[in-house]
């Protein structure tokens, strides 16, 4: 039964530190990214869409995002919703695609990027933790319930504790990482 409780938590975290990474990947660093524009949505045909779905996105360059347009008509809506998502970013058009050029990130910017992703570290943690929580409240009822024994209990919860100090460390990790990619000039 202890397995099963285990298990499942292990799940919910890798589940919550894959959630984290995904959240990173939509943070600014000093190099050019696609995921930047997943959150523009662009008005096409009376319906709004991911910009993805009307043009395709690539980086050419470590500076550079650009956006192809599928349909030639579809360049100022896409140039005003680039606008319009407020992500920080001029996009500038030559007729046929748009180039987003991603100025370079001054200091003050950078240490704000860097409290952002320790702040989005701390709420990765907070959530490893009630995962244990969970976990270890499962693991109590079923002691209680005599399914477990307490020895048995003390056991599972002690691996509950080191599986959770594992799952700490690595969002620590995967921050370290991702601060370090923001300092580097």
């Amino acid at each position: 039964m202890s397995k099963a409780v285990l298990d499942s938590m292990v799940q919910s975290m890798d589940k919550s530190i894959q959630s984290l990474k995904g959240e990173l990947v939509k943070v600014r660093t000093g190099r050019a990214s696609t995921a930047l524009v997943d959150t523009v949505h662009v008005d096409y045909y009376g319906s709004s869409v991911p910009l993805n779905q009307v043009a395709n996105v690539t980086t050419p360059d470590a500076r550079t995002i650009q956006v192809s347009p599928w349909e030639a008509g579809m360049l100022g809506a896409i140039e005003k919703a680039i606008l319009a998502a407020n992500i920080g970013l001029t996009p500038q058009s030559d007729g046929k695609i748009i180039r987003i050029p991603l100025p370079a990130l001054t200091e003050e910017r950078r240490k704000e990027m860097v409290k952002l992703v320790k702040k989005m570290g701390e709420e990765a943690k907070i959530a490893v933790r009630n995962h244990r929580r969970d976990a270890n409240e499962e693991l109590k009822k079923q002691e209680k319930a005599k399914t477990l024994s307490e020895d048995d209990t003390k056991k599972a919860m002690d691996l509950v504790q080191k599986k959770t100090d594992e799952k700490v460390a690595e969002v620590d990790k995967v921050i370290a990482g991702k601060e370090k990619e923001i300092l580097t000039i």
